[in-house]
This record gives structure tokens, sequence and C-alpha cells, in this order.
């Protein structure tokens, strides 16, 4: 998989990308609604014997024009990239997002982008997308431009689950926000996850006898705090079950920051440095504050064989969550 930033020095794209089918879109959580525009865009490059290309924009719109409520990504730009790798696109085209190129026009994004740097073959997108200064360019704009510069275009329509409710980004925030991680994967086709750096911790759990992965998450996260039962990836696939911990800690340190705290089953080892990822496969439980430490490790004992006994039994949902949790 090959990622490219559109940047001042106009990097060109290699020959044999260039006459692809694009995809364009946020697509921040890559979930089933957006699966809908994306597999649409592999099956016509298939059928047409070309590439298929994924055209975002970094960072997320609103964190360029509501800095201080950055938006909870479901998906930061390298998974977003992994899961589409995984989709089977031939390339992500991340272009700049910033208050300049929100005032580019539709006329000269169709010209200088998908004509002149891409030569798009064909576009692919919601139904709903619009582009360019103000919001200008819509469907009827990209039908008409593709029709004059020689493009084909397909607009996908919304997306709809088994109970007939459009599938949403925001949604799923609000899933994740509840800890209803199932509820949230039914929504992604594949369980969710976040990606980061493994740091170091108190070592308090090494003492306890569950020496722990801690990862900082972006504070804006939206997960509730609670225990979950996951599957911990290691920067070389290598993957492991697990239990982890989200929240402050409130029996050992109640005013710390935040953490992700992961007991990695059957696993001893260094892993300080690290850029691993967790997927979340089910809430156990919320975080309690317990009357001292071996209640605690009672109940930490629990969780362990409660997660145990979940992981035992999951299966793949589809290509994506083999690709990101198998």
């Amino acid at each position: 998989m090959t990622v490219f930033h559109r940047n001042e020095t106009k990097q060109r794209l290699p020959e044999a990308l260039c006459g692809g089918v694009v995809a364009i879109g946020n697509f921040d959580g890559v979930h089933r609604g957006h699966q809908s525009v994306l597999n649409r865009a592999l099956a016509i490059a298939g059928d047409q014997g070309i590439p298929a290309l994924v055209l975002t924009f970094e960072p997320h719109p609103r964190t360029v024009f509501r800095p201080e409520t950055p938006v909870f990504r479901l998906t930061p730009a390298p998974l977003k990239a992994r899961i589409l790798e995984g989709m089977g696109f031939s390339a992500v085209i991340e272009y700049p997002f910033d208050r300049s190129f929100s005032e580019t026009s539709a006329g000269d994004f169709i010209r200088a982008t998908l004509m002149e740097w891409l030569h798009a073959a064909h576009v692919v997108t919601g139904f709903d997308f619009h582009f360019g200064k103000g919001r200008e360019g819509g469907p009827a704009f990209l039908m008409a431009a593709g029709q004059e510069n020689g493009f084909g275009v397909t607009l996908v329509d919304a997306f709809r689950d088994e109970n007939a409710s459009v599938v949403s980004s925001s949604f799923i925030r609000s899933l994740l926000a509840d800890g209803a991680v199932s509820e949230a994967a039914a929504q992604l086709g594949y369980r969710y996850t976040v990606e980061a750096e493994v740091i170091a911790g108190k070592q308090l759990g090494r003492t306890l006898g569950y020496p722990t992965a801690n990862m900082q998450l972006p504070p804006e996260a939206e997960l509730r705090n609670g225990i979950y039962a996951v599957r911990f990836r290691r920067a070389d696939g290598t993957l492991h079950d697990g239990v982890a911990s989200f929240g402050r800690r409130p029996t050992v340190d109640a005013d710390g920051a935040p953490l992700l705290e992961t007991f990695v089953f059957d696993f001893s080892g260094d892993l300080y440095g690290e850029t691993c990822s967790v997927s979340f496969f089910g809430h156990l439980r919320d975080e309690l504050k317990f009357d001292g430490l071996d209640a605690l490790v009672v109940q930490m004992k629990r969780d362990e064989e409660e997660a145990r006994a979940l992981l035992a039994g999951v299966r793949p949902f589809g290509v994506i969550d083999r690709a990101v949790c198998f």
C-alpha cells in the first residue's frame, strides 16, 4: 500500500496509478456505509482492469474549522490506510486540508486534482458528497463535470443496516462513549481498534502479577471508562488476546491521566516504544474503586477469566475484521 501526500512540490503520481477509479470521502471509521462506496469503486476498477485509489483529506475538516473541539477520530490516518489496504486498494491519497484548500472552487478541484494530477477515469462517492468553496460542488456538479471531462461518476445511496438505520460515524462514536463496543462493531463491520505507542507506566501491575502495556489515547477519544476483552497486535503482526482497562485507575491513581492498560495473555517481554494496536471485543464492566489491592487482584482474575472465555469463541465478521483483528 502506498500513501501519497499532495504537497507544495506537487508530488507526481506514478504512471501505474494514473487513470484509475477514485473513491472520494473522509471515510473516518471505514464503516459499513463507507464500505458500500469503497466496494463499488473496487468492483468498477476490477471490471475495467484499472487501479483503485482512495482520495481522503487530512486532518479531518472539523478539526480545521473547530480546533477547540477536535473530532474523535475512529480511524487515524495510519490505521485507515491499513484498513483500506486490506480491502484491496492500490493507494491512498491524503490531501492536506486547511483553510486555504477550503477556499478552492469546485471547478479548480476537478481540474487540478481529479484531471491533471490523478487523471481519474471514474469517481465514486456517496450520494451527498459536496466539495469546493461553500460546498458549491454537489452530485449534479460532479456528474456534469464527468460528462465534460470524460470521466465516469457513480453516486452510492446511503447504506442502511438490518434495522433500516443509516450507518454513521457520529452514531458509532456515541456507541463507543457508552462502552457498546459490540454494537459499534456491528456498525463498523469490524472490531473498533486503536493504535498507539506503548509507554512506561508506574509498573504497579507488574508487582500484582498483571504487567500491562500502557497507551495514551488522544484526549478527544470518547471511549467509556471500563474493562474490555481485547486482542493485542504487535508491530510485527503477532496477535495476543488480553484484557484492558481504560480510565483513571480509581483504586491506585484517581487523579492520573486516562490510560489504556492491556494485560497481554501468555506474553512476557519488553514492548516499550513499540506501536501496537488494541481491538475491542466486549465491555466486561465499568471502572470501579476497590477497598485495597487484594480486592482489586481478585477482580482482575475474574476479568481475565471472563475475557478468555469471550475471546475463545470469536470469529471474523469479514475481510476487514480478518485483516485487522485476526
